[in-house]
């Protein structure tokens, strides 16, 4: 009985074996498949985590950003600089070209066509004689017509008296074409150095800041710096809009004063051909 059952265990031993060999293969390849096929899960399921975060990219790509207008960023700029000394700054921008404008509609309204006014005061001279001669040159806004009508009072007194008159209302002439300049140039003066005030006063709050700090921060150090060189910015600019401008002016008077002596010399030379006055 003992050996009939050691004989059924080994034969069943023998032959089972290999089938729970197969069996547990089996097992392990099914496992092995779902594990393959879980990985393949996992593998697909970043590919389309990824692909969703590129279309939403491409959206925000698609989607057009708004642009700032220059108005708001002069704005902005003008509040990061500090308004105190900007707002003094703006003040000579403003007040320097008020006078400028003025300076330059008053100069362009002094220009004059010498010849036509030569050829007019001659034509006065010839029909009316030296009192219709003033009368037309009081009609005639301008330098020029003033100082022929101041040469025509002192007609009768010489060409020398003429001369004399001439010059020295001359000067009277050219102070009234230079009036107001002194106040441009004022203003690109003290611009510049409103702007590199605020430069300095805002590199010493930088450095109170970084001293609170107790650290040397990017961020402390370039705010501060971005904030006081804004000032100087803005005052660079408005000196070379308001420099500019004056020369501008400068070189209309120039142009005026020259239109002054030269037609002077030709007034007095046209008085002593037509016998106004007389050449002693």
């Amino acid at each position: 009985m003992k050996k009939s059952l050691f004989a059924f265990t080994l034969i069943a031993i023998t032959f089972g074996t290999p089938s729970v060999v197969l069996a547990e293969e089996k097992v392990s390849t099914e496992q092995t498949d779902t594990a393959t096929s879980k990985t393949d899960t996992t593998a697909e399921t970043p590919e389309k985590a990824e692909s969703k975060p590129v279309e939403v990219i491409e959206d925000k790509k698609e989607t057009p950003k708004e642009s700032v207008s220059y108005h708001q960023i002069i704005k902005d700029r003008f509040v990061e600089g500090g308004v105190e000394f900007m707002s003094i700054v703006l003040a000579c921008l403003i007040l320097g070209l008020a006078v400028a404008i003025e300076r330059i509609i008053a100069l362009n309204l002094a220009s004059t066509n010498t010849e036509k006014l030569l050829e007019d005061v001659k034509q006065a001279l010839l029909s009316g004689g030296v009192q219709k001669a003033r009368e037309l040159c009081a009609t005639i806004p301008g330098p020029v017509a003033s100082i022929f009508a101041q040469g025509l009072l002192r007609a009768s007194e010489g060409p020398e008296a003429v001369e004399k008159s001439i010059l020295q209302y001359g000067s009277v002439e050219m102070g009234k074409l230079e009036k107001g300049l002194s106040w441009v140039s004022l203003f690109i003066a003290l611009a510049p150095m409103f702007g590199f005030m605020g430069t300095v006063l805002g590199m010493i709050t930088a450095f109170d800041k970084i001293a609170a700090a107790d650290d040397i921060s990017a961020s402390i150090v370039a705010d501060g710096i971005k904030v006081a060189l804004l000032t100087t910015v803005a005052g660079l600019i408005v000196a070379v809009i308001l420099q500019i401008l004056y020369n501008y002016c400068i070189h209309k008077i120039d142009s005026i004063v020259n239109q002054m002596e030269e037609a002077s010399i030709s007034f007095v030379d046209t008085l002593i051909a037509h016998d106004i006055i007389k050449n002693k």
